[in-house]
């Protein structure tokens, strides 16, 4: 496995070391989600400057299962606590005792939540002194309108975390623009990062049958707003020689029914979890195109990983894919148009071979590991010292909900121009 490109710039900070908790996500090594990507990659580079983190891990197993001893993870201490076993109340009873552990434990100086929907838990930790920051994820309320009842709780969290949290993070502009406008809400604009893969080997594909530079790829839950179904549909109307593999659950029901009629298609290669990660970067770095149609949230991991591998992305035309993709993503709205964007990547490989390089320079400028720690750092600083915007905003704003138009712009012109091919 290659080694991946981990570098980053010194600390430019020197206060105290702090003790962090990180609540609310399934916890390390991260095998998951995006999520679990943040809290693996930033908390050992906290570790390595200094602080103590402490990671709050589901116990596998569920609320009956054993729970493990306290262990550690690249210098992170893991506490492993249970949860209920079905996947909405499996995340907040697990939050809940991990509030509980944090609160009555040895205080941390500051605690980072991830989503809101954790909202009813912030109080207790505010009541015991501990300053907390809530990581948004854009959309996921949106997510839920298909489940009303599970969307009014969420839509409910969404305001409770933004009046409740002493800080927010937003991970994309496009998720900072929807909060300030929904809730004149400050957010700390706070991305993600990727891993730069370099010639990477390509000795797990062979168990898939594949060879480097001979399959297109698509990484997704298939849940509705990843739109699963384009892609699918997208590629059987092109004439694309090379397959597509398909990494993902179907899991059950209509929705996977459909997508498995769909995936019937013999160019498709369906490839379930659990995932291998070394296979799967390989599948990254040996693709052709990787094709994302993720619609709702923010920054998306799987979208960063293709750009960190240098590999070409086709995505869904929506604000923040081309936020994080630029001048360098192709885009399409209809399967019709992913199709002839599939058989372009085929038809020109020196196009998509530049664009490709293009991403990965562009992955490297502006989405960095070792700054993405620099602004947790420097915003657990600015908490241990007081900093709070606790009740600064007044809730949702009472206008009709106003969505950005497509094309919204992704960064200043001068990023854009130093990252031009040659």
């Amino acid at each position: 496995m290659p080694a991946p490109d981990h570098s980053q710039p010194e600390s430019r900070f020197t206060a105290r070391a702090l003790r962090i908790a990180m609540i609310g996500t399934r916890g390390v090594p991260a095998t998951f989600g995006g999520f679990e990507t943040v809290v693996e990659e930033i908390g050992r580079r906290l570790v390595d400057r200094g602080h103590a983190v402490t990671v709050y891990c589901r116990a596998p197993g569920g609320a009956t299962g054993p729970v493990p001893p306290g262990t550690a993870y690249l210098g992170m201490r893991l506490v492993h606590l249970p949860a209920l076993r079905s996947k909405a109340p499996a995340s907040l009873s697990h939050t809940a005792v991990s509030v509980v552990h944090a609160a009555t434990g040895a205080r941390p100086d500051a605690a980072f939540v991830f989503g809101y929907a954790n909202a009813p838990f912030l109080p207790l930790l505010r009541r015991r002194g501990i300053p907390t920051t809530v990581h948004l994820s854009g959309g996921e309320w949106e997510r839920d309108r298909r489940a009303r009842r599970r969307g009014r709780y969420s839509q409910w969290a969404e305001q409770a975390s933004v009046r409740s949290a002493d800080a927010l993070i937003a991970d994309s502009r496009n998720v900072a623009d929807y909060y300030s406008r929904e809730f004149a809400a400050s957010t700390e604009l706070i991305g993600y990062g990727t891993r730069l893969l370099h010639d990477p080997p390509a000795t797990r594909l062979a168990e898939l049958g594949l060879r480097p530079h001979g399959f297109h790829l698509a990484v997704a839950r298939f849940g509705p707003d990843n739109h699963l179904d384009a892609i699918l549909d997208g590629y059987r109307r092109s004439s694309a020689r090379l397959p597509l593999v398909v990494v993902g659950s179907p899991g059950s029901g209509t929705q996977a029914r459909r997508l498995a009629a769909l995936a019937e298609e013999p160019r498709v290669r369906l490839v379930s979890g659990p995932w291998d990660q070394e296979q799967l970067d390989q599948l990254y770095a040996h693709a052709v195109s990787y094709l994302h149609a993720h619609s709702v949230g923010g920054a998306d991991p799987w979208l960063l990983r293709a750009m960190g591998a240098r590999t070409a992305a086709i995505a869904w035309d929506v604000p923040v894919n081309r936020e994080m993709l630029g001048a360098y993503g192709a885009y399409f709205h209809d399967p019709r148009a992913l199709a002839a964007l599939i058989e372009d990547a085929e038809l020109n490989p020196h196009h998509t071979q530049e664009v490709s390089e293009a991403l990965q320079r562009r992955a490297a400028a502006l989405y960095n590991w070792g700054h993405v720690t620099d602004g947790y750092e420097d915003l657990a600083q600015r908490l241990v010292s007081g900093r709070s915007t606790q009740g600064a905003s007044p809730g949702r704003s009472a206008h009709p909900r106003h969505r950005v138009p497509r094309g919204y712009p992704a960064e200043p012109e001068s990023v854009v121009e130093r990252e031009q091919p040659t």
